[in-house]
């Protein structure tokens, strides 16, 4: 996971990386980090397009980020969604709860 910040007024955006699995394997220390870099900032990135899979757990830690950003006044954004994410996203018809522009594939 990598991170990189734009420090410098109210709007502040942080961007961070997931790559490799999100499962069940690693949900409790992505949601940490997750969770962590949300309340730093005014709104959060999430880069998706290295995570090759995606979970039930995986999709609660990223349900739960969008959760908790809404309650606290913050902007969560999910971008560049990869296959992976995107086919559980689709599956359970969740491009509306997450609110981001998604790829469609055929």
């Amino acid at each position: 996971m990598s991170q990189d910040s734009d420090h410098g007024d109210a709007n502040e955006v942080t961007r961070i990386a997931i790559d490799g699995e999100l499962t069940i394997y690693r949900a409790a220390d992505l949601k940490v980090t997750v969770l962590e870099a949300l309340r730093k900032s005014r709104v959060l990135e999430v880069d998706l397009s290295g995570v090759t899979e995606l979970d039930t757990a995986g999709l609660q830690v990223l349900m739960l980020a969008k959760n908790t950003a809404a309650a606290d006044k913050r902007e969560l954004r999910l971008l560049n969604h990869s296959p992976a994410v995107v086919e559980i996203v689709e599956m359970l018809n969740l491009g509306a709860f997450f609110g981001d522009a998604l790829l469609i594939h055929s």
